[in-house]
């Protein structure tokens, strides 16, 4: 192996943290911790005002909380869904792709026994369109969803019409990231 191949590996170990120093707490690469919280912060698509935050946190029982808080929608139910990409170029929020459906169910509720891993149902926005998001969906992995998206669309998702619910617009989209352990509160 030549001077510049160890050097590459050298740099690409130090990179991704595949060693720590038994001193050095910060390089501590902490896998369970890291990957079992998640943050989303939500922004409006063109034309739209809805922003948010959503926390995704895995729990020891092979549950995952879905929690936060999404504000300036219009009162009443809408789509809340785990998109396949959480690419964001397209400013109507169409780059996020279709449902998150990595087994190539039919669309259905968060209860359906059979349904998009991304379907995550509805959330409702009071009066003043603000809406607390709390949901639990038994058997879905934080590490599977990252980077990917959450988009929440304009109108109420039935729960049956393929292959998205019916929903409408999307009015707000963003991606999942790792959330910085100190942050998940």
């Amino acid at each position: 192996m030549s001077i510049k191949s160890i050097s590459a590996v050298a740099l690409l170990i130090s990179l991704t943290g595949m060693t720590a120093r038994a001193d050095d707490k910060d390089s501590k690469h902490e896998h369970s911790a890291e990957l079992s919280q998640a943050v989303c912060v939500l922004l409006p698509t063109m034309g739209n005002k809805v922003r948010g935050r959503i926390a995704f946190s895995e729990t020891k029982d092979g549950t995952t909380r879905v929690r936060g808080r999404v504000t300036h929608l219009t009162p009443g139910l809408h789509g809340f869904h785990i998109h396949q990409y959480g690419d964001l170029t397209d400013r109507t929020g169409k780059s996020a792709g279709g449902h998150f459906n990595p087994e190539g169910h039919d669309h259905g509720g968060p209860d359906a026994e059979k349904r998009h891993a991304g379907d995550l149902g509805n959330i409702e926005a009071n009066a003043d369109g603000v809406a607390q998001v709390d949901i639990s969906v038994k058997g879905l992995k934080v590490h599977f969803v990252l980077g990917r998206s959450i988009v929440v669309h304009g109108g109420k998702d039935d729960l049956k019409s393929q292959p998205s619910g019916d929903a409408g617009p999307r009015v707000a989209v963003g991606v999942i990231g790792i959330q910085q352990p100190a942050a998940a509160k």
